[in-house]
């Protein structure tokens, strides 16, 4: 579909994080060093906290339902999303490391499609918006490496 609301791309955005936590909690309750699993779980909490954003600014009297309803063209769909649907099925469960690079791999890939969107913004509400999903991803992406190297320095 090539018009799309604002709506339809942070719903989209919400369950690409949902399913990216279930897959973390699968992956951490299968067989895997004990690192590992701590690194799983936490980035399942942080995949789960990330949903809850989004889904918070969905609900009936958000701030920001002007800007989700707003209609938006582009004819290659929502950029990204063959690599993101990829990323949950070839996750290497082998180091904390490799658990950590597919995260923020998933991340940043997410802050490039809401930079993306606010490059191509039609109107100021619409920039600040995407700007600031982006920024709030760029934010995680610190936090989520700044944590998972701790755990790897224990």
């Amino acid at each position: 579909m090539r018009f799309h609301q604002v709506k339809e791309l942070v719903e989209w955005a919400a369950g690409y994080h949902r399913r990216l936590g279930e897959q973390f909690t699968a992956l951490a309750g299968g067989g895997v060093e004990e690192r590992v699993r701590m690194a799983l779980e936490y980035l399942a909490e942080r995949e789960r906290k990330q949903e809850s954003d989004l889904t918070g600014y969905l609900d009936d009297g958000s701030d920001h339902s002007k800007v989700l309803e707003t209609w938006f063209d582009d004819p290659t769909d929502f950029p990204h999303p063959p690599v993101l649907e990829r990323l949950p099925g070839c996750i290497d469960c082998e180091t904390v490391q490799s658990v950590l690079s597919t995260a923020l791999t998933a991340h940043r890939t997410l802050q490039d499609l809401y930079a993306h969107r606010a490059e191509l913004a039609g109107g100021d509400d619409e920039r600040a918006f995407f700007e600031a999903l982006a920024n709030g991803h760029e934010a995680e992406v610190r936090r989520i490496a700044r944590d998972i190297q701790r755990l790897e320095d224990y």
